[in-house]
This record gives structure tokens, C-alpha cells and sequence, in this order.
């Protein structure tokens, strides 16, 4: 069947609660928005997304997406899948362009969203976020991957032991008091970066 134009989907959340009561909210998306879901799952699998397609759900984050399923014209849907971007090993990292790093080898993954994290203070000649991203492009991080769900080509740093050190000592520079403990105190050994395409 060709790929329709709109998708009536029914939006749930599968949030771990004991008992949750949350409305289902039905909205017509455009089958484009319904692939980018999708995409973000399984990647350019086609025969995953025909099976998800065909299925008529599936789940991306805390939300369940359902409709009713259909067998979708394999050219379509090359044709559309075609329109999103593929992973591009050759794309070199753009520090000026890259909107989010995360510190990685402790318990838990520490998020550094740029604006949350580029702030300059008083009398200071550079940011934190001027401190990661000098280290992000010092080590020339490899390219990972492309991320449908974020948007960005994902790159990858080892951190040395003077490089989470650096960022320790940086970490004064954070003006949310949690996430500058978070940094001082976690143990990190490499560092994904993030950058829109």
C-alpha cells in the first residue's frame, strides 16, 4: 500500500507508575513525523520499519504510538527514508556548531547542554563550556554515529585522566550547584558530543 500522506496516531504514556491513569491523545501526523519516530528506534532498518508499519506500534521514550497498520510499498517508503540524513563518518566535528556533550563512564551519563553550561561569570575568560569543547576538539573525537532521535551526528572523545581533571577544575564555572557537584564528584572516561545537522 502506498505510504499515506497523515497517520491518525494514538499517543499513550508508559511511564513505570503503580497505578496511572493517563489520556490517550489521538493526532493525525504526518507520516514524514511518524518515520522520524520511527527512526529514532530502529535506525534505516527498512525491513524493521515495515515490520513497526505493518504492526501499527511501537514505543520511543515514555510514549506508545498506535495505529491502525498497513503493509507499506517498499519504494515508498525507500524513497522517503532516502529524504533523512545517513551516518557521515567523513563529517569532521564542528566544536562552534556542537549543542551538547555527555560525560560518560560513572554510574550515570552526565548531560551538558550547552545553554545550560556556557554561561561566562564575572571576570572569567572562558566558559565551562569553552573548557569541553577545547578538550572535545583537542583529542579529535571520532565520529559514532548519526542520531535520528537527536538530530545530530554523535561523536565520541576518550578522556585522558588530565582531561577530567580539567573539567573538574572547570566545573567551578557552573552555576547550578547539583550538576557542578555532579561533575566534581563522578568518574568519566570519554565524552559523546552532539551536532545538529
Amino acid at each position: 500500500m502506498p505510504l499515506p500522506p497523515t497517520v491518525r496516531v494514538k499517543l499513550s504514556s508508559e511511564a513505570a507508575e503503580s497505578i496511572s491513569l493517563t489520556p490517550v491523545v489521538v493526532q493525525d501526523l504526518a507520516i514524514r513525523d511518524l518515520l522520524e519516530h520511527i527512526l529514532g528506534v530502529t535506525g534505516k532498518d527498512e525491513a524493521r520499519i515495515g515490520e513497526l508499519l505493518l504492526r501499527g506500534s511501537f514505543v520511543s521514550g515514555a510514549s506508545r504510538f498506535r495505529w491502525q497498520g498497513w503493509e507499506p510499498d517498499r519504494d515508498d517508503m525507500r524513497t522517503l527514508l532516502a529524504t533523512f540524513p545517513d551516518p557521515d563518518p567523513a563529517r569532521v566535528f564542528a566544536p562552534a556548531s556542537c549543542v551538547r556533550a555527555v560525560l560518560q563512564g560513572g554510574r550515570r551519563p552526565i548531560e551538558l547542554p550547552r545553554e545550560a553550561v556556557a554561561h561566562k561569570g564575572f571576570f572569567r575568560r572562558e566558559s565551562f563550556w569553552d573548557v569541553v569543547m577545547g578538550i572535545a576538539a583537542a583529542g579529535v573525537p571520532g565520529y559514532a554515529s548519526y542520531s535520528y532521535r537527536e538530530k545530530c551526528d554523535r561523536y565520541v572523545r576518550e578522556l585522558e585522566r588530565a582531561d577530567a581533571e580539567r573539567i573538574r577544575a572547570a566545573s567551578q564555572a557552573v552555576k547550578f550547584s547539583t550538576l557542578r557537584e555532579q561533575i566534581r564528584a563522578a568518574a568519566y572516561s570519554r565524552m559523546e558530543l552532539f551536532v545538529p545537522r
